[in-house]
């Protein structure tokens, strides 16, 4: 149990939704307790609780939304809400998961120590576009976060975006990768699938791509690439998550002449389709590990859990070479290339392949990803390489390893 007198640590975050950086910000809240006393903040609860702690929860009771003038408004409620719950609280270190929280975060600063965790590129995020991306590229972040005592960044390839793009001390910034539950996921990865799973995955090598149906992980030109496949030889493509653009990849899928499955239709579940969409699964490590390939077409990441998780599984990975995160994680000891790569690059524990969001190389690149699928799975020895070599390199990411990094920076910030 965490003395009274330990340090008092505030974690803020916009809400406790479905996201990678919820997922992480449960698993910070979970750690730290083990060396503070920890309390977590939100600007609201709408959507509930999809990773409790235990942790005591102060909602901010702020909604989002609305015109213009009700955005300044809920904005302005939130600094002074969060200032307020500061003093009562008597925090020590107030740490800031995900942008709005940090601007929330820095307004509010009083007496307490402000870190800043970083879970993604934000020069190549495309949800940061119009007049309010605009403000937030060449306002809010120049002007901002150079208050903070201290910037966590998730990728080392986010750093250099920090200090170029943003004008960010260096001095300011630390690396600290995302842990894993290694032992609890190869635990999970062992439950079986149910008689009527394991005969789609018993007639066919399976693809499998796990993460929330959006614009960032870019799912739909994997779906080209697989209907090009298909023409070649029999495989499955198993999709686990679900998202705003679930219509919209159901609806390619079957423009490309492919049969599709639908958990959320109550969809009789055969061998006889080529795309599953198996929704949101409490366990999505049993439909990982016994697949052929992890499929990750992401158009930007920060350090992507699903890719962690996949090799944990000892799937062999297939990932975009995206900002940020996939070439630290399969290719330690190389820098991003100058420019995207066109072709498919064998690194050490895994392949980097060309992003599918540029339009002139597009058709291309689709070839690119049809053609080193088709090569490895007609290459079980060499599967089976880069499963085994996946896994030992995720045991570079275990919560002993990563976490210890995290009390040894607070306790930097706060003097002790």
């Amino acid at each position: 149990m965490t003395p009274r007198t330990a340090k008092r640590v505030l974690l803020l975050i916009p809400n406790l939704g479905l996201g990678g950086a919820q997922r992480v910000f449960h698993d910070h809240s979970v750690e730290l307790a083990k060396h503070y006393n920890v309390t977590e903040a939100v600007f609201n609860l709408e959507g509930g609780n999809l990773f409790p702690s235990n942790n005591p929860v102060e909602s901010l009771e702020v909604a989002g939304g609305g015109s213009a003038f009700d955005k300044v408004r809920n904005f302005a409620a939130r600094i002074t809400r969060l200032r307020g719950l500061k003093q009562r609280l008597r925090a020590d270190v107030c740490i800031s998961h995900l942008e709005g929280a940090d601007y929330v975060n820095l307004l509010s600063k009083g007496s307490e120590k402000v870190i800043l965790c970083i879970h993604g590129s934000k020069l190549h995020d495309q949800n940061i576009r119009g007049a309010v991306g605009w403000l937030r590229k060449k306002v809010l972040m120049p002007s901002l976060y150079n208050r903070a005592d201290k910037i966590v960044t998730v990728s080392r390839d986010i750093n250099p975006e920090l200090i170029s793009g943003f004008g960010v001390k260096p001095e300011k910034i630390q690396t600290i990768n995302n842990f894993f539950e290694v032992d609890r996921i190869t635990a999970k990865a062992q439950e079986p699938l149910s008689a009527e799973e394991q005969a789609v995955y018993d007639s066919a090598p399976v693809l499998v791509t796990s993460g929330r149906l959006t614009i960032q992980k870019n799912q739909a030109p994997l779906l080209d690439s697989f209907a090009a496949l298909l023409r070649q030889q029999t495989a499955k493509l198993v999709f686990v998550g679900d998202g705003e653009l679930r219509d919209d990849l159901t609806a390619r899928a079957r423009a490309l002449g492919l049969r599709v499955y639908e958990a959320w239709n109550n969809h009789q579940l055969t061998p006889n389709y080529d795309v599953y969409f198996v929704g949101l699964q409490q366990n999505p490590f049993k439909y990982i590990r016994p697949a052929a390939l992890f499929v990750f077409p992401s158009a930007w990441e920060g350090f992507p859990m699903a890719l962690g998780e996949a090799m944990i599984c000892g799937v062999p990975a297939v990932t975009t070479d995206c900002p940020t995160g996939p070439r630290e994680i399969l290719a330690p000891a190389s820098t991003a290339p100058a420019q995207p790569i066109r072709q498919a690059e064998r690194a050490e524990f895994g392949m980097l392949m060309p992003m599918l969001n540029q339009a002139a190389t597009l058709a291309a690149d689709q070839r690119v990803w049809t053609e080193t699928i088709a090569a490895l799975l007609n290459d079980e020895a060499e599967r089976q390489r880069l499963g085994k070599l996946a896994s030992q390199r995720m045991q570079d990411f275990t919560r002993e390893k990563i976490f210890g990094q995290w009390v040894q920076a607070i306790n930097e910030v706060l003097g002790a």
